[in-house]
């Protein structure tokens, strides 16, 4: 039995209905993953001090809060790092988590490490709140701010 167009446009709607919500919920967990990705990187270009991909990973607007009170711009973020006068021998994230709002989202966790500034060593463990920005199809840090726990 043929189906007229009304019924067929019916059919299309209410399975765009019932499948929307389980879409949507695919998409968010998908960026939510790709924000995560993001933090990962950026938590390897800190370690291996790589200026190009600290680049790539941070919009030019960037602000970067430290524990201490100290903000930065981009360029004194990735100065010190790709120069090796700052390097991180390691660094281990937790509790983290991902919340996203539009284009935006919000990336927590606890930063544990150390830190080694002009051959001087000392531990690191901050909570850190960093917000990313979707920036043509990719996630790019906008801000970050530390926080002592």
């Amino acid at each position: 039995m043929p189906m007229s167009r009304r019924a067929a446009l019916a059919a299309v709607l209410a399975t765009s209905t019932l499948m929307g919500p389980a879409f949507a919920a695919e998409q968010t967990q998908d960026q939510r993953a790709a924000v995560e990705a993001q933090v990962d990187a950026l938590t390897k270009a800190i370690l291996a001090g790589d200026g190009a991909a600290l680049d790539m990973l941070t919009l030019d607007g960037l602000s970067y809060g430290h524990s201490s009170g100290v903000v930065q711009d981009k360029a004194a973020f990735i100065a010190p790092l790709a120069s090796k006068r700052q390097t991180f021998p390691s660094i281990t994230l937790s509790d983290r988590s991902v919340s996203l709002v539009g284009d935006d989202a919000i990336a927590r966790h606890v930063f544990t490490g150390e830190v080694v500034t002009d051959g001087k060593t000392s531990p690191v463990h901050i909570g850190v709140l960093q917000v990313w920005h979707r920036d043509a199809g990719r996630w790019r840090l906008l801000a970050r701010q530390a926080f002592k726990i």
